[in-house]
């Protein structure tokens, strides 16, 4: 693994980092996270092997880690406003990427990371799987769902806010409900 490889990804990683986090400075500090953390463990990386998928995998490890670790932390920061919206608009395009960016920080974490991997960072299905530690059709399953969500957006639907977001409750079927 060479220096100059690395550099060539910090864009990259960045993205990925402001995407997971929703915040530039925590962003920075993930970064920094993944770049100790691969470092320590360089000799893990296969010579020849995929140096981004490699990273963004570290990247995302780093993210879950952290988000188990300071839940409540990160609860308090996911209920705090995102972006002032008094400041009237420079153009139409600008409020209408403004709603767009909004919807997709609404969709939940696994979706959005999915959905950033494979559009935004252009890997493939397989790779953006091997980043995230999931099967392949776990991730189209949330790929699907979060360009359902996006879809159901643009046609006025209400996309929950991260707070509100909860799985389906299940029910017993073929028994009782008690």
């Amino acid at each position: 693994m060479k220096r100059t490889d690395v550099v060539g990804l910090l864009e990259p990683l960045r993205r990925y980092a402001r995407s997971l986090t929703r915040d530039e400075s925590q962003a920075e500090d993930l970064v920094q996270d993944t770049l100790v953390r691969a470092y320590e463990r360089q000799g893990s990386f296969r010579a020849g092997g995929n140096l981004r998928g490699w990273l963004l995998s570290i990247l995302h490890n780093s993210f879950i880690d952290h988000r188990r670790r300071h839940l409540a932390e990160f609860r308090r920061l996911e209920q705090s406003p995102a972006a002032e919206t008094a400041a009237p608009p420079e153009q139409e395009s600008r409020v209408r990427l403004q709603q767009v960016h909004a919807a997709f920080m609404r969709l939940p974490d696994e979706q959005r990371a999915s959905l950033h991997l494979v559009a935004i960072e252009g890997l493939s299905y397989q790779e953006a799987a091997a980043a995230l530690g999931i099967p392949v059709g776990t991730l189209m399953s949330r790929l699907g769902r979060a360009r359902a969500a996006l879809r159901g957006f643009e046609a006025g639907a209400h996309l929950p806010q991260p707070s509100e977001a909860k799985r389906p409750s299940l029910r017993i079927v073929g028994g009782s409900d008690v």
